[in-house]
């Protein structure tokens, strides 16, 4: 398959795989449980593999010192204030120190994974390391996983389109707290325009990421 670059570099960009989206227990912006235990258990399946061919993982994990932080973008204010909006705990969600903001189980190899978490927008590039540590270890294609779809996954996608990585999303791996019709559209966003959207079997199966 014909990615766009002359010697594929991959690595993964995990996005909010943490307790606050996917377990019940103490999520403040939960997906649903059936969605939330989907995307783990395609994400275990694919972290997996690419640890066996050598590709790195960079989890990004969205950790605020204080609602202040989150508070000063007007939209999320808006959301903070509307009580039937699913983001109406935006104020309260992932703050220092909440077990939230800690990667769900499973997912982290502490001895090989890289950790940004720094994320406090929902690109990923925003204020955060993770376009040096990329370049800085040659990395020029991007398997971008994660929640929300239609927010965070979107959001950071584009950037990496933008930024002239090549980038593919694999469609089981992303989902997200809001409605399937968002995760619908934003995968038709991403194909259409900023890249590759493919089952995770799919990805696993391409002959430039296998060593």
């Amino acid at each position: 398959m014909n990615l766009g670059v002359d010697q594929v570099r991959a690595a993964v960009v995990g996005i909010d795989l943490h307790r606050g989206h996917l377990d019940m227990s103490v999520a403040t912006m939960p997906a649903a449980p059936d969605v939330a235990a989907r995307v783990v258990a395609a994400n275990k399946k694919l972290f997996d593999w690419c640890r066996t061919q050598e590709i790195p993982i960079v989890h990004l994990v969205t950790k605020y010192l204080d609602a202040e932080e989150i508070r000063i973008n007007p939209f999320w204010r808006t959301r903070s204030e509307d009580p039937n909006n699913p983001r109406k705990n935006v104020l309260k969600h992932n703050l220092v120190g909440m077990p939230g903001t800690t990667i769900m189980p499973g997912l982290h190899d502490e001895k090989r994974d890289w950790v940004v978490d720094t994320k406090r927008r929902y690109n990923c590039f925003t204020a955060t390391d993770l376009d040096f540590v990329l370049r800085s270890h040659g990395i020029n294609t991007l398997i971008i996983t994660g929640v929300n779809t239609n927010s965070c996954v979107l959001s950071t996608v584009t950037a990496a389109c933008s930024l002239d990585y090549a980038v593919i999303v694999p469609s089981d791996c992303v989902d997200t707290m809001d409605a399937p019709a968002l995760h619908d559209a934003a995968l038709t966003c991403i194909r259409t325009a900023f890249g590759f959207v493919m089952t995770s079997d799919e990805v696993m199966a391409l002959p430039e990421l296998r060593r």
